[in-house]
């Protein structure tokens, strides 16, 4: 019995990062987008994650959340600035 160390098996960590960080940065552009300059490098570093989270097959609802809510924001921000020129 020497030797025998008790270990339990770990279960193997398999995570995605990437579409993760993209859900995060999309949320908080959409939850920031009327802050002047911070939605813009959220939204495109959120849609960038998201396409590249997308070929993990592990949590790739969020990468596609992410995507969804980077181009969300960017809309937004044009719808924003479209309404503001128009009106002025």
């Amino acid at each position: 019995m020497e030797g025998n160390v008790n270990t339990t098996p770990q279960p193997e960590s398999s995570s995605n990062g990437l579409a993760v960080s993209s859900m995060v940065l999309g949320i908080i552009g959409l939850v920031l987008f009327l802050i002047p300059l911070i939605p813009y490098p959220l939204a495109i570093l959120a849609i960038i994650f998201g396409i590249i989270g997308k070929k993990n097959p592990v949590k790739k609802g969020f990468a596609i959340t992410g995507l969804v809510t980077g181009i969300v924001t960017l809309g937004l921000k044009i719808w924003f600035w479209a309404g503001v020129v128009f009106f002025m």
